[in-house]
C-alpha cells in the first residue's frame, strides 16, 4: 500500500507523544513493507522565518495556500492510496483536505485531541473541565483567549474551527478516535459517528519488564496542571504527613512546572525530581517502578505512560476519568481514584505500594492486557483494516 502521512511537528522543547505516534506508525508500516512517505511541516522553523513570514503564519491558520499547493504536487508525484492525516496547525491549515479531494485520494485522520470542538483541543479551562464549546461555536474560546492566554491568538484557529468544519466532516473517510471515551465527546460535539473509529495507539515492547516489587512510585510526563501534578504534589505531601508512601516519588519530565515542581523536591528524601529524560532511561524508570501514576485532570484522551507501564508489568493508578476508565481495570490492572481528589489519589498510592500481593498481581495481569491489545502488530492490523474502510468508503464522501 502507499501511504502518504502528513503532520505538522510540535515544537520540541516540548516533547510531544503525538510526534512519537506518528514515528512510530511511519516506521511500523515501512517495516510491513508499505510504501510510506512523509508531508510535514515543523512548528520549530517559525522561530527562523523573517518577520513578514512569521506575521503571515496566523493569518494562513485557516487556509494555507502554499501548503495546499505543495501537497498537491506531493500527490501528484507519489499517487498514494491514501492520505493519513495527524495535525495540521499551524503551518499546514485544513486546506490540504482539499488538495487531496481534487486528487480524489481518501483521507484518513487521526484526531489526537479535541480540537475538532475545542481550540485548545484540551476541553480544560481554569483548572476544570470546560465543554463551553462542545457541538457550538468557539465564541467562549476568543472570549476567554483560550489559545496562550489571548483573545488575539485565540481568533485564528476558532476561525478554522468554524470555517472548515464541514470540509473535515466531509472530506475525510474514516477519522480514528484513539479512545471510546474521546469518540463519545466527539460524537455529541457533532461529528458523523459513522466515520469514527477507535483505533488505541500502540507501544513497543521495551525489551524490559518488573523483577520484584520495584523501587519507587513514577510519574512520566509533561508537568502541567491538566496533567495533575499539583495534585499528585499535595496528595504525596498527605501521605508523608501521614507516615509516607515507604518508596520514593520520581518525576520525570518537564514543562512549566518544572521550577515548582524542583523547589518542591529539594531537601526531600521521599520525591526526586529528575527532569527530561532519554526513551531508553524512561523505560529502565518504569520498569524498576511500583507503579506509574497518571493523575490527569483533564479527559486524557489516550495515555501513552499508562500502556508504557502495562508493557512493563507495571501497575497504574490514574484518574477515574477520559481515556483512563477504559485502559484500566479497577483493581485488575491497576487502581482508579476520585478525578481531582488529592485524598482518593493519596489512599489509592498507598493501597498500590503496600499491597505487594495485589500489585504483583495487577502488574501481570496488565502485561497480559498489553500483549492482547496494543502491541505493534494489533496497531498494524487495526491502521490497515481503517486504510481498507477508507478507500473503499471514499465514495461516499461528498466533496466540499
Amino acid at each position: 500500500m502507499r501511504v502518504l502521512v502528513v503532520h505538522n511537528r510540535y515544537r520540541s522543547e516540548q516533547p510531544s507523544g503525538e510526534n512519537n505516534v506518528v514515528d512510530a506508525e511511519t516506521a511500523l508500516l515501512a517495516g510491513a513493507g508499505h510504501d510510506v512517505a512523509v508531508f510535514e511541516r515543523r512548528s520549530d522553523d517559525i522561530a527562523a522565518m523573517s518577520a513578514p513570514r512569521k506575521a503571515l503564519v496566523p493569518v494562513r491558520v485557516p487556509w494555507n495556500p502554499a501548503a495546499r499547493a505543495d501537497l498537491a504536487r506531493t500527490l501528484e508525484r507519489r499517487r498514494p492510496d491514501v492520505v493519513h492525516v495527524h495535525n495540521t496547525f499551524p503551518l499546514l491549515s485544513p486546506a490540504i483536505l482539499d488538495a487531496c479531494t481534487h486528487a480524489g485520494v481518501p483521507v484518513v485522520a487521526t484526531l489526537h485531541n479535541y480540537t475538532q470542538t475545542c481550540v485548545p483541543g484540551t476541553l480544560y479551562r481554569g483548572g476544570e473541565v470546560c465543554t463551553d464549546c462542545l457541538g457550538t461555536s468557539p465564541l467562549p474560546a476568543i472570549r476567554h483567549g483560550c489559545y496562550r492566554g489571548s483573545a488575539l491568538a485565540t481568533v485564528p484557529p476558532a476561525a478554522s474551527l468554524v470555517l472548515n468544519r464541514r470540509r473535515w466532516w466531509t472530506a475525510v473517510a474514516r477519522f480514528f478516535c484513539i479512545s471510546g471515551a474521546q469518540r463519545k465527546i466527539l460524537v455529541q460535539a457533532g461529528l458523523p459517528a459513522h466515520r469514527l473509529a477507535v483505533k488505541h495507539n500502540f507501544v513497543a515492547d521495551p525489551g524490559v519488564r518488573r523483577a520484584g516489587a520495584g523501587e519507587h512510585v513514577l510519574f512520566l510526563g509533561r508537568l502541567t496542571e491538566e496533567k495533575g501534578v499539583g495534585l499528585l504534589m499535595a496528595a504525596w505531601d498527605r501521605l508523608a504527613a501521614e507516615g509516607g508512601a515507604g518508596v520514593p516519588l520520581v518525576l520525570a519530565g518537564t514543562g512549566p512546572m518544572a521550577e515548582e515542581v524542583a523547589r518542591w523536591a529539594r531537601d526531600r528524601d521521599d520525591v526526586r525530581y529528575v527532569g527530561l529524560r532519554g526513551r531508553d532511561e524512561c523505560r529502565e524508570l518504569t520498569a524498576r517502578a511500583v507503579a506509574a501514576v497518571a493523575p490527569s485532570t483533564w479527559l486524557e484522551t489516550f495515555g501513552l505512560v499508562v500502556v508504557e507501564a502495562m508493557a512493563a508489568g507495571v501497575p497504574t493508578v490514574a484518574a477515574a476519568h477520559g481515556a483512563f476508565v477504559e485502559l484500566i481495570d479497577d483493581g485488575l490492572t491497576g487502581l482508579l481514584h476520585r478525578p481531582g481528589d488529592a485524598r482518593s489519589l493519596a489512599d489509592a498510592l498507598r493501597r498500590a505500594v503496600t499491597d505487594a500481593e495485589g500489585n504483583r498481581a495487577m502488574g501481570s495481569a496488565a502485561r497480559l492486557r498489553y500483549e492482547r491489545e496494543f502491541t505493534p502488530q494489533v496497531g498494524l492490523e487495526r491502521l490497515l483494516s481503517g486504510y481498507a474502510a477508507a478507500i473503499e468508503g471514499a465514495a461516499t464522501c461528498e466533496p466540499v
